[in-house]
């Protein structure tokens, strides 16, 4: 059996624990870019968590044994663009079909309704891995679907009609900011 660099095999067990982790790589590099360029500023949220138990092997090294989550967080990333605020999450799924509203908490939603209330663009770059393919779906065209809808996906149809597609570059490597102008110059 072949594993993906998403996938880990321990004891005849596969496990997804870094699943997400390519994408946000590319938006890491890609926002690093935008930043050396002075085009946006935009980072990735520290994940809040409460450490519980340090052990110190020596005097110069200390390691983590114990932590948990201390509160949900809320989106990944936050910054500036043309004196907008931004507040985004990237998510990744591995279906040609449809993307999975359990890939989305209810905490996100409400934080997503709350920026776009205040004025701010919120949105999800969405990784469909099996089709290559990348999409910008801004909040107001999530909550939408999710607001007139029963169904627990989203279909692929939904981001190619509603979604800005974002092709993988080699500088920037994922440009999701011109999704933004597009959103923008409505």
């Amino acid at each position: 059996m072949k594993l993906s660099a998403l996938t880990k095999k321990k004891n005849n067990y596969v496990t997804y624990a870094n699943k997400g982790l390519l994408l946000e790589e590319d938006i890491n590099i890609t926002n690093e870019y935008y930043r050396n360029i002075d085009r946006a500023l935009i980072y990735k949220k520290p994940t809040p968590i409460k450490i519980v138990k340090v052990v110190y092997p020596n005097s110069k090294t200390s390691k983590i044994t114990e932590a948990f989550f201390e509160k949900p967080s809320t989106l990944d990333y936050c910054g500036v663009y043309k004196s907008c605020y931004l507040d985004f999450d990237a998510k990744e799924c591995n279906s040609k079909t449809s993307f999975p509203l359990s890939n989305i908490h209810k905490h996100q939603l409400e934080h997503i309704r709350r920026v776009l209330k205040l004025g701010g663009i919120s949105f999800i770059i969405v990784r469909f891995n099996l089709l290559g393919k990348n999409y910008v779906l801004f909040g107001n065209e999530l909550l939408e679907f999710i607001d007139n809808n029963d169904r627990k996906s989203i279909p692929y149809e939904y981001f190619v009609e509603k979604g800005y597609l974002v092709e993988l570059k080699y500088s920037p490597r994922l440009d999701y900011l011109d999704a933004i102008d597009l959103y923008l110059s409505k």
